[in-house]
């Protein structure tokens, strides 16, 4: 049996943060994940203002080590018609006189955020029971701690131990919760390499009825493809529509053998996911922290990581919910519950956000800056 102070269900970006925060505060830290390192994650790959100071990480640094890190210092973003098989006008460029943006393989970065953190790793082990021995926890009756952290993402098993250990995923353990219950967003994606190293702006292509988007990222010789949708109903249609536009667009050829991989995650303000227990903390997307706006869960999923470890260390020893609360507050104040408008506000809320995406003002001042690349200045501005 391994005994640790600390075990971290989930290796990706917000397990591999707290487990490096912990262990520079001296923790003996085990990281259990059903993978192998570096894994196939297939994710869109933007990074927001705000993750490499999270990560307290320069930038050259981590392209220095070989990995790809491409700057975006512009956007194009459009609406899709009806049949999503064509932009609805012509596409709106944004540029930035600076890099705000950067775009990396997934797979790259996992794997270094997880070897940067310095601790245990028990790969290819899926998390398939979990029990309470006196005041530790016990995985796969393989390693125990005082402390376990959920970060396996949607399907965490830790979570999922929470919510079942009272019988409903809308009775929770005792604690905050993030949102009440609605259904989780939905996508499909692809990354690829192409011939050529490809250069271009990330576009984001916006549905009709403004429930979701698709895009395109180039990242060197590496194209990622995919669309999300909070809806699910028609999912598969609107997925048709998609790639018959990136065919269209010269994006994918025809009938090309590409590997597209599904996935589902909570918006802060959608999950029902319970955030903590006595001795346990939830982050990232196992908490349904990706911001609602733009469905990106990179920086919150790094910056729960961050702030559970912080909490523990202060917990000075003590687990108890009280204890661990201040985690729970701190999230509650950064990722309130979003209120759901009934249809008909919806689809009037959608035609006038179409009317707004033809505007190059609102564009930069509200889609981009403030819900893309939350900038400080927009969202302060929105506040007051």
């Amino acid at each position: 049996m391994i005994r640790c102070d600390a075990i971290v269900v989930g290796g990706g970006p917000s397990g591999s943060t707290c487990a490096r925060v912990l262990r520079r505060a001296g923790w003996n830290v085990v990281v259990a994940d059903r993978a192998r390192f570096p894994r196939d994650k297939v994710c869109a790959g933007w990074l927001t203002p705000g993750v490499f100071s999270t990560l307290e990480l320069v930038p050259n640094a981590y392209r220095a080590a070989g990995l790809t890190l491409e700057e975006i210092t512009a956007f194009r973003t459009g609406v899709l018609d009806r049949t999503g098989e064509r932009p609805h006008r012509q596409l709106i460029e944004t540029r930035y006189p600076r890099v705000v943006s950067y775009a990396i393989r997934r797979c790259e970065f996992d794997d270094f955020l997880l070897r940067r953190a310095d601790v245990r790793v028990l790969e290819n082990m899926p998390v398939t029971s979990i029990r309470r021995a006196s005041d530790r926890w016990v995985i796969n009756d393989t390693a125990e701690a005082p402390v376990l952290v959920g970060a396996g993402g949607h399907f965490c098993p830790v979570a999922k131990f929470l919510s079942q250990s009272t019988g409903s995923d809308r009775d929770p353990m005792p604690g905050p919760v993030v949102a009440p219950v609605v259904g989780p967003v939905v996508a499909k994606e692809a990354e690829f390499r192409v011939d050529d190293r490809l250069s271009g702006p990330p576009e984001l292509l916006f549905c009709n009825d403004l429930e979701g988007y698709g895009w395109c990222v180039r990242k060197g010789g590496y194209l990622n493809v995919g669309i999300g949708r909070r809806d699910s109903r028609d999912f598969a249609i609107h997925v048709r529509r998609f790639v018959a536009m990136l065919e269209a667009n010269g994006a994918l050829r025809p009938g090309a053998p590409i590997k597209w991989r599904g996935h589902a995650y909570y918006a802060a303000g959608v999950g029902p996911r319970p955030l903590l227990a006595p001795g346990v903390l939830i982050v990232g997307d196992s908490a349904g922290l990706a911001y609602p706006e733009s469905g990106e869960g990179i920086h919150p999923a790094i910056a729960s990581g961050r702030l559970a470890a912080e909490t523990l260390v202060a917990a000075r020893g003590r687990y108890g919910i009280e204890d661990l609360a201040p985690y729970a507050k701190a999230l509650g104040r950064e990722h309130p519950p979003a209120p759901r408008s009934s249809p008909t506000v919806r689809a009037a809320s959608a035609a006038i956000g179409r009317a707004l995406l033809g505007s190059s003002l609102f564009t930069r001042h509200v889609l981009l800056d403030r819900w893309f690349l939350r900038t400080p200045a927009a969202r302060t501005a929105h506040a007051s």
